[in-house]
C-alpha cells in the first residue's frame, strides 16, 4: 500500500471514528483496485475505474458486492481532490444507488463536558490531553489540523488560531476562555517536560515528535473509556458536537461553515438536520400530547 492509502486509511479510522472491521474492508477493496489498476495507481484515468468495475462483473462479483467497491474507491478520491493530491476524480461519473444520508453522531453537552474534563492533574500528560480536547471541542478542528498545528500557529493574546484544511486551505479560527487556560497551562506546564525533537510542533508525543492522527484517536479513545461514553467518540465526533451545538444555541450557518472549513455550505446544513431531530426527540418526551 502506498502513502496516500495509508493516509485515507488512517482518516477513516482517526477522523470518521470507523471500526476495525470497516477499516479492514476498505483496504482489501483498495488493494485489490491497486493491483488492477498497476503502476499508475492512484492518478488513474476514469477508463480504469471503467475496466475494473466490467472485470468485477466478469468475475461474477454479485451487484451489492461491486457497489460497496465502488463506494470504497469513490471515498477515497474523494479524500484524495480534497487533500489536493489529484485534481480530477476519476470515479465521478459513476454513480452509487441513493441511500438515506447519515446523520452525523454529536455527544449531548453533558457527554461532551465530561470528556474534555476527564484529564486531572498537572502532569504533562493531563496537561496535553487536556490541551487536545478543549481545542477539538472549542475549534471544531479536523484530527489532521489539530496534530498539524505549530507553536506559531496559536495567537493567544488574540484568541485565534490558525490551522490548514482539505488542501492545504488556510482559516483562522476564534479559541474560548476554557481552552485559552488548558492551552497555556500545557505550554507552560506540561510541553517543557516533553522531550524536544520537534521544537515547531505544537502537540508532541512521548518522544518530543509530533503527535500523530493514531496517537491522538488513542487519546481521545483512553477518556472515552474512562469516561464511560459510546466507544464510536472519536476526534470526529468532537467537530460534530461542536457545529450542532453551535448551531442549537443559535449560531448563524454562515460562521459555523467558516469555522468548520467547509467549501460548500449544503456540507454545513447537515446540522440544521441534527438539531432539527434533537429537537423533535426533545420534543416527543416533553409534551403530554406528543
Amino acid at each position: 500500500m502506498n502513502e496516500f492509502t495509508q493516509d485515507f486509511l488512517s482518516f477513516i479510522q482517526v477522523e470518521r471514528g470507523y471500526s476495525l472491521n470497516t477499516v479492514a474492508s476498505y483496504r482489501l477493496d483498495l488493494e485489490q483496485f491497486a493491483a488492477f489498476a498497476g503502476e499508475g495507481f492512484p492518478k488513474i484515468e476514469r477508463e480504469v475505474v471503467q475496466a475494473y468495475l466490467q472485470h468485477l462483473s466478469e468475475k461474477v462479483f454479485s451487484r451489492t458486492s461491486i457497489e460497496r467497491k465502488l463506494a470504497s474507491l469513490k471515498s477515497f478520491y474523494h479524500y484524495l481532490v480534497g487533500e489536493g493530491t489529484v485534481e480530477v476524480d476519476p470515479t465521478s461519473d459513476f454513480k452509487l444507488p441513493k441511500k438515506a444520508k447519515r446523520l452525523p453522531k454529536a455527544l449531548s453537552i453533558g457527554d461532551t463536558v465530561k470528556l474534555i474534563t476527564s484529564p486531572r492533574g498537572n502532569d504533562p500528560w493531563a496537561l496535553r490531553d487536556s490541551a487536545i480536547l478543549e481545542l477539538l471541542y472549542a475549534t471544531g478542528m479536523r484530527a489532521s489540523e489539530l496534530t498539524a498545528l505549530n507553536l506559531d500557529d496559536i495567537n493567544l493574546e488574540v484568541s485565534f488560531i490558525r490551522c490548514f484544511g482539505k488542501g492545504s486551505k488556510e482559516r483562522v479560527v476564534p479559541v474560548g476562555k476554557a481552552a485559552i487556560r488548558a492551552i497555556k497551562d500545557y505550554l507552560e506546564k506540561g510541553r517543557p517536560n516533553f522531550p524536544q525533537k520537534d521544537k515547531a510542533a505544537f502537540l508532541l508525543d512521548k518522544n518530543g515528535e509530533r503527535l500523530t492522527r493514531q496517537g491522538l484517536w488513542l487519546i481521545i479513545k483512553k477518556h472515552v473509556k474512562k469516561q464511560g461514553l459510546r466507544e464510536k467518540t472519536s476526534p470526529h465526533t468532537l467537530r460534530h458536537s461542536f457545529a450542532t451545538h453551535l448551531l442549537e444555541k443559535g449560531a448563524d450557518l454562515r460562521s459555523v461553515q467558516e469555522m468548520l472549513g467547509h467549501s460548500d455550505i449544503a456540507t454545513t446544513q447537515i446540522y440544521t438536520s441534527v438539531s432539527r431531530e434533537r429537537l423533535k426527540k426533545m420534543y416527543n418526551q416533553a409534551h403530554p400530547r406528543a
